[in-house]
């Protein structure tokens, strides 16, 4: 794969040989990002579990204490009540079943996350063939399943992020904005990072996470010191 100047000038900040500390990492890809575009800082963790196994799956959320940077569209799935509580909470979108064509048939997808109330969960089940690839159906560990729909908003809005394991078992999430401080992304690091360890599944014995690098959108990837988790 080629690479532009600006990306060619970025690498050479790094030492690919070094596993650096994450407020160092932090430093590092800041200075490397070069885009005309806020890019975004990404985490990409690969871990020592084995997806295969239910025991081994990692999936959950947590809400970043400075966001991610991002406008989060959230749709709601619900009834009665429920449909004018999830309005109220700054919904962009809010619906029932006739939703479902929209989706399926018209291709609708202008919504970054999902939010469902259980009793429409026979309902949107319909969608998982369309929702299911793109990560975007609701799940209660992800706190997108529920009758708090208030509160699953609130936590979106604020800054609420999923993590779970793709198939090569790597996390993929976003920290913040390469304009955040370093502070900023730091906390927001330290937060992601507790998570995960909470996260570690009991039967995956020895180093739980085998590689972390940081990067932005565009920019080259910096190693970080994974051994201690």
């Amino acid at each position: 794969m080629k690479h532009g100047k600006k990306y060619i000038e970025a690498a050479k900040l790094i030492d690919r040989a070094t596993l650096y500390e994450p407020a160092d990492a932090i430093a590092l890809v800041k200075k490397a990002a070069s885009a005309k575009f806020d890019e975004t800082v990404e985490l990409h963790i690969r871990t020592s579990c084995d997806g295969r196994h239910a025991d081994q799956q990692i999936r959950g959320a947590v809400v970043l204490p400075n966001g991610t940077g991002k406008t989060v569209r959230v749709l709601v799935f619900a009834k009665g009540t429920k449909l004018d509580e999830a309005q109220a909470a700054g919904a962009d979108f809010v619906g029932g079943e006739e939703l479902i064509p929209k989706i399926q048939n018209e291709g609708w997808l202008d919504f970054d996350v999902v939010v469902a109330t259980p009793d429409m969960m026979g309902v949107v089940g319909r969608l998982g063939k369309v929702l299911g690839p793109k990560g975007l159906m609701p799940n209660p560990k992800a706190g997108t399943v529920t009758m708090d729909v208030t509160k699953a908003i609130n936590d979106i809005k604020a800054g609420k992020i999923e993590y779970r394991l793709d198939k090569a078992n790597i996390i993929h999430v976003p920290l913040g904005k390469a304009s955040f401080g370093e502070e900023q992304l730091l906390e927001n690091f330290n937060a992601l990072m507790a998570a995960i360890e909470k996260a570690k599944p009991a039967t995956v014995k020895g180093q739980y996470l085998k590689s972390i690098s940081m990067a932005t959108t565009m920019g080259p990837g910096v190693k970080l010191i994974a051994n201690r988790y």
